[in-house]
């Protein structure tokens, strides 16, 4: 791993850090191929889109200058990016100055395995633990508390999963533990409604624009646990994987070839 902060290489952090201290920042996960980030013009609206409901003081021209510089040291990277703005170091409370520059912290993860677009879950299932609702304007905000991922993500290895569907204290089906997802019911594609709730992922925006030109209807809209027994096909999305189709969901089994279509449709694997 390489880790920058503010354009500096850096191999630790300050303990008065408000993102260690209270998780006070955001942060967005991309996909590089050959030095190019990967859907960057949404990473980066993602970025202003927190950084304003937060609070930051946030300079766009910074952190880009600061990537030019990253990979220029790196070269022909591939692999993933996180990029992680926070408030800076502070003193003790919660209170803060809305003048401090946000600190930019770059986090780059090489691959040596060539990227798949395209692959399949074999099995998935709903988990136990729900996920409740967020502050209205902190919604679909991907801030440092990722708390709940965490518990969900134990609980799925611990059932020996790799992602799962995730409800909240309503019933309703949000999205996955690392990813958004897509389900066909009754010959209809729907993405659930994440107006209470969830992330809104880059990926999800993608493929949802991608189906508009295709002349696709996907309706987002609440989903409820009782239609799980109707899901025909079904695959979860995120800015490394676009897609991730489910074989069979508690033993049912499911249409991997009409993902596998869409797919194709969509000209997922060209970013």
């Amino acid at each position: 791993m390489f880790c920058f902060k503010n354009g500096v290489s850096v191999t630790h952090t300050s303990l008065l850090d408000r993102a260690f201290q209270y998780g006070d920042g955001c942060f967005t996960t991309a996909y590089i191929k050959n030095s190019e980030i990967q859907l960057w013009s949404r990473h980066l609206n993602r970025l202003h889109q927190s950084a304003e409901c937060l609070m930051l003081h946030f300079d766009e021209t910074a952190l880009e200058k600061q990537l030019i510089i990253s990979l220029s040291e790196i070269r022909d990277f591939n692999g993933t990016l996180k990029i992680i703005l926070s408030r800076g170091e502070g003193q003790r409370g919660y209170d803060f100055s809305r003048e401090k520059e946000v600190d930019i912290y770059l986090l780059f993860f090489p691959s040596h395995q060539k990227a798949t677009p395209y692959s399949t879950i074999a099995a998935c299932s709903i988990l136990n633990n729900k996920i409740g609702i967020t502050m209205p304007n902190l919604v679909g905000v991907k801030s440092l508390n990722r708390l709940e991922q965490v518990v969900l993500k134990r609980e799925a290895t611990d059932k020996g999963i790799k992602e799962a569907l995730v409800l909240d204290i309503q019933d309703r089906i949000v999205e996955g533990i690392s990813s958004n997802c897509f389900l066909l019911l009754n010959g209809q594609w729907v993405t659930p409604y994440l107006g209470y709730n969830g992330i809104h992922g880059v990926m999800r925006a993608e493929i949802l624009d991608r189906m508009k030109k295709s002349h696709i209807i996907c309706q987002e809209r609440e989903v409820y646990i009782d239609e799980v027994t109707n899901i025909q096909a079904m695959f979860f999305c995120n800015a490394l994987h676009p897609m991730q189709a489910v074989q069979t969901i508690d033993n049912h089994i499911l249409d991997d070839q009409i993902t596998k279509q869409l797919f194709d449709l969509l000209k997922l694997d060209q970013m």
